[in-house]
């Protein structure tokens, strides 16, 4: 043997890099971390848990995630850095051994009426791609079949400076596949006027009962008034048909309102593009309150609702079209793909197949491409996010999940499992927060946040193996094992809820009763329709206090106090006992400090770098004037009740010189569903997604109703929070009120006292009752899959 054989046989000397296995956090301070150090090894899957708002999101999210995406960004230049999202340096001493971060969270996609789940995938430009190859008769590209894209047609002359000038007649033209009825919406809107005006008055009278428009000041209704089109004297029942045209649907012109220029637009337009293009959801409660009076979303009767021009819909593929496909479950799609022989396509086919088989394999081949991206619940939308990385060929990659089995039935979780470990197998790091013990169970590492939440939190309290969490003490390792018992009696109900005929989605004629004056649970796989059930049967009339899985909304001046509405008692009280005005104790209004606008600190703008923010200096942080915090309650200023915590300031104002108890009621709400740690001042932004569900279950507790219907209350639930919030919901039922709850957790299931089981699968699978009865009998008959996980989950 040569020497140079010799030499290759022996195994390579360990290099410098081989030594980077682990990621090392060291001093993080991100929100309530209390300087964590971690390391955390690469190529495993490790699961941090902990108690709600114990500092698992600050940790992976806003700390590792943060800073791999901030030093990613650094490599592009300062000109492209400056149309990217800016983000500050997590607060953390040591952070090495990062790898590129893809991050895949809960947050909502966007509520764009023309966004759908073809449209945020690859999949709908695919098979836009697929049609303007196939698609017979050929009407042109694949804008010609995209419903964002409308039809352009354009002609006149242009110059051309070559040599002599010349001009030349040109023509442009665009097929697009847009329905220029709805322009791509799918519905039309009609407008009940009625609703806008009372048509008996004149404008100088204060015609318009629009909410905000006022004659005596409003700019906008001045402009109708002054504009020359109409007699502001005369009232609008009495206008000619020229009148009525320009009131109402008079093209943008220019006029002269006392000397300024101001654009005049008919009363119809002006709406639709103030108030009637944006998401109702984000809409103030009044102006919504208007909306659903004065406007019907009717089925557009041009396209029938699939939101192309006639010539999309006419091009076909073996007899269907663009929107029969959009409109198919993805399941069925991918299945009518596989099925098309054109070798001149193949490449396309078959990324088409692998996008589609993707949807199935994720548990969502019940959704179709044409289903509006703002109706899927934030488990579908954060598994809709992950299809794209599934086939990924990228290895060393770190992988971060928020709680990627929120909203799946236990007999999903087993295949979301599958798929993580998968990524993980590829060589990836994958950092997953979440709180199933059936995930927690396949990691390879672990890592336990608390003790506590909020301020009792952001420690580490265990690090190593699952069997090593199982015997370390922690809140987690103590709850691991909980396992709900079946009750051996359960509540008689006090009447029933009939539905009858239910069709919503993929629902199939369903009759059911349920019952009333007890815990009732919806269950089923995710797709199988019980949201539709719920949601789309029970009215949400007088005594229906429903609370589904909608965002929070509110900016960082928004706080607990703020959005309980738990501030306007406490401003009040302030200003009775010092005899002065509510306003100057909102940090909003009057008595915000000058120096911050009310925001307690000062941002600096730095272009393509984070802004940074600095605590004001006039008020050290405290957002109200000087002369706001003289005055006191109960020896307290403004600021130190916001500062106070829940449980704190429930004693605070439950009796003594600050009794008050309207915010009495309140704090008392909070307490319940297990907030008392908050702090009243603490930013919306800063909470986390089970507080921040927490915190709506508070505010909508103190609404008057006979039934409460909750979608999915134990999401972002700690296996401690659980058993509180099923306390909670057992004292709603004692005190006389019917709660229904739609749910997957087996320790919900196995406490309700009547459960109504839809499937069995999901989509055109699904839509049908398998089961109605007590869990007792679920158990015993095991007849379907929620029979037979939750009898697995209880011991049977």
């Amino acid at each position: 043997m040569s020497k140079a054989t010799r030499a290759n046989t022996q195994s390579p000397a360990p290099r410098g890099g081989d030594r980077h296995d682990l990621i090392r956090v060291h001093g993080a301070r991100v929100n309530n971390l209390k300087d964590v150090s971690v390391e955390i090894p690469k190529r495993r899957l490790t699961v941090f848990t902990g108690v709600s708002g114990s500092g698992k999101s600050s940790l992976v999210f806003d700390t590792i995630a943060a800073e791999s995406q901030r030093l990613i960004n650094e490599t592009y230049s300062a000109f492209v850095q400056g149309f990217m999202p800016t983000l500050a340096r997590p607060e953390v001493d040591v952070l090495e051994g990062l790898t590129t971060a893809i991050v895949v969270d809960q947050q909502r996609m966007g509520a764009d009426p023309r966004s759908t789940v073809g449209t945020a995938t690859d999949a709908g430009a695919m098979l836009r791609i697929l049609f303007s190859r196939l698609g017979e008769p050929h009407i042109g590209p694949p804008g010609a079949y995209a419903f964002n894209v409308p039809s352009v047609r354009a002609s006149g002359a242009i110059t051309v400076e070559r040599g002599a000038k010349t001009t030349v007649k040109a023509t442009f033209n665009r097929t697009g596949g847009m329905c220029a009825r709805c322009e791509g919406r799918g519905s039309v809107t009609d407008i009940d006027l009625t609703q806008l005006y009372d048509d008996s008055k004149s404008l100088a009278e204060g015609a318009f009962t629009i909410p905000g428009w006022k004659s005596d000041s409003q700019w906008t209704v001045q402009v109708y008034a002054q504009s020359g089109f109409v007699d502001p004297d005369k009232p609008i029942s009495r206008y000619t048909k020229k009148e009525m045209r320009d009131f109402l649907y008079g093209e943008p012109v220019k006029v002269k309102v006392n000397g300024v220029n101001l654009t005049y637009e008919g009363l119809i337009p002006k709406l639709q593009k103030s108030i009637l293009s944006k998401d109702k959801e984000a809409m103030q409660p009044h102006i919504r309150a208007f909306v659903e009076r004065a406007v019907t979303f009717t089925t557009c009767p041009e396209c029938d609702g699939t939101r192309l021009s006639e010539g999309a819909r006419s091009s076909k593929i073996d007899g269907i079209s663009i929107a029969d496909a959009c409109a198919m479950q993805i399941s069925d799609l991918a299945a009518w793909v596989r099925g098309l022989d054109a070798p001149s396509v193949a490449p396309l086919l078959d990324a088409l197949r692998q996008t589609l088989d993707s949807f199935v394999e994720i548990g969502l081949g019940y959704l179709s491409l044409d289903r509006p991206s703002g109706t899927l619940s934030g488990g579908e939308a954060q598994r809709v996010k992950m299809i794209r990385h599934l086939g990924s060929s990228l290895t060393d990659v770190t992988y971060v999940f928020d709680e990627p089995t929120i909203g799946l039935h236990p007999h999903d979780i087993q295949r979301m499992n599958a798929l993580l470990l998968r990524l993980r197998d590829k060589g990836n790091t994958v950092l997953v927060v979440e709180h199933k013990p059936e995930t927690i169970a396949i990691a390879d590492h672990v890592v336990d946040l608390g003790p506590g939440a909020g301020t009792g939190g952001g420690t580490i309290c265990f690090e190593g193996t699952v069997e090593g969490l199982r015997t370390g003490g922690t809140i987690t390792g103590r709850h691991f094992g909980d396992r709900a018992a079946v009750k051996d009696t359960v509540r008689e109900p006090t009447g029933t809820l009939e539905i009858r005929g239910a069709t919503a989605n993929n629902l199939r004629e369903v009759d059911v009763d349920v019952p009333l004056g007890v815990l009732t649970v919806v269950t089923g796989v995710a797709g199988s329709g019980k949201s539709s059930l719920v949601h789309g049967s029970i009215p949400a009339g007088e005594g229906v206090v429903s609370i589904d899985q909608g965002a929070i909304r509110g900016s960082r001046r928004s706080n607990p106090a703020t959005y309980t509405g738990l501030l306007d008692p406490i401003r009040k009280a302030f200003a009775k006992a010092n005899g002065v005005k509510p306003a100057l104790f909102s940090a909003n209004s009057e008595g915000a400090c000058p120096g911050c606008n009310g925001a307690g600190v000062v941002y600096t703008d730095l272009a393509m770098m984070a802004a940074v923010a600095t605590t004001c200096e006039e008020c050290e942080g405290k957002r109200f004037q000087a002369a706001v915090l003289e005055y006191r309650l109960g020896g307290r200023d403004i600021s130190e009740v916001l500062a106070m915590s829940v449980t704190e300031a429930e004693e605070f104002f439950g009796a003594g010189e600050a009794a008050t108890p309207a915010a009495h009621r309140i704090l008392g709400r909070l307490a319940d569903v297990g907030l008392g740690y908050l702090s009243l001042g603490q930013p919306l932004t800063t909470l986390s997604g089970g507080e921040r569900q927490r915190l709506k279950l508070a505010t909508h507790m103190g609404e008057k109703g006979g039934v409460y219907v909750l979608d999915e209350p134990t999401a972002g639930l700690h296996l401690a929070d659980v058993e509180q919030l099923l306390h909670l919901l057992d004292r709603l039922v004692d005190s006389g009120k019917s709660v229904i709850v739609v749910e997957h957790h087996q320790a919900v299931m196995a406490h309700a006292d009547w459960i109504i089981d839809l499937g069995p699968g999901a989509g055109h699978d699904g839509g049908r009752v398998v089961f109605e009865g007590t869990p007792a009998e679920v158990v015993a008959g095991r007849a379907t899959l929620t029979g037979e996980h939750l009898a697995a989950y209880v011991g049977a």
